[in-house]
């Protein structure tokens, strides 16, 4: 058993050192309800509406950015999946960073950039996203656009993994709230995992987001789910007898593995 949490940030909050300030309270929130590992949104550390600011905040993997996050991680105690811009051998890309207690770092870069406005900043990810063994669960790490892509979670499942960690700006919209309240419930109901997805809330310079944190459970269910207006921290219990059960009732993966269809 493990729990989670996931942080929805007001994207109203201003430079990255307030951020950073309320990452690490928010991390504090969530170990005090007993987390194990708490969610944050994507570019939570500039904020993902702040455009060109983005490309002048952004630092490399060796920057005090990554490392006020490892410290974040290591004083309360508690795993941390955070969106960052990142510069690596002069491209930036939109990222997020796992971050242990213990110091250990692992960095994905996005895939599916969303719109004129992300791939107008940021290089695309060439990397399969990343499994990470933690505390007896495996997690696959995506962010925002690349969970609506089935293929993506699907390709995640295969590999093992027991939950899907988002770090998103979902911007508001009709849409945006059939996304947070159906398709997170789908993604984890289709390929038997735990779905923890992490947003905004409020507004920005550059976008008014969706909010609706959510942890969705293996059976298709919202184990919790954050308020539409309003930053705040949501956990849920992961159940490995959770995936275990759905996986007896409707074995999709192994279904596909044996059939080899769509491979």
């Amino acid at each position: 058993m493990m729990k989670v949490a996931a942080c929805q940030m007001e994207a109203g909050l201003g430079p990255v050192e307030e951020r950073l300030a309320a990452i690490a309270g928010l991390a504090d929130e969530a170990r005090a309800k007993g987390a194990d590992i708490a969610v944050f949104p994507e570019l939570a550390t500039t904020g993902y509406g702040a455009g060109e600011a983005i490309r002048r905040q952004a630092e490399t993997a060796d920057g005090p950015m990554l490392s006020r996050l490892v410290d974040i991680a290591r004083e309360t105690d508690i795993a941390i999946l955070v969106g960052l811009p990142l510069l690596d051998d002069g491209a930036l890309f939109n990222a997020s960073a796992f971050v242990t207690p213990a110091g250990g770092v692992t960095l994905y870069r996005k895939i599916q950039l969303y719109g004129d406005y992300e791939k107008g900043l940021f290089a695309r990810g060439c990397d399969l996203p990343p499994v990470v063994d933690y505390r007896g669960f495996r997690l696959g790490l995506l962010i925002c656009f690349d969970v609506e892509f089935p293929e993506r979670v699907r390709g995640l499942a295969r590999r093992g993994a027991d939950c899907v960690l988002v770090a998103t700006a979902l911007p508001e919209s009709p849409a945006g709230r059939f996304i947070a309240t159906s398709v997170m419930a789908v993604r984890a109901f289709e390929n038997q995992v735990f779905v923890v997805y992490a947003n905004h809330a409020g507004s920005d310079a550059g976008f008014a987001y969706q909010g609706l944190s959510c942890i969705a459970a293996p059976d298709g269910s919202l184990l919790a789910q954050a308020s539409e207006t309003a930053g705040g921290v949501i956990h849920a219990d992961l159940d490995p007898g959770a995936y275990e059960a759905s996986r007896r009732q409707n074995p999709y993966l192994a279904e596909l593995e044996a059939a080899r269809v769509g491979t």
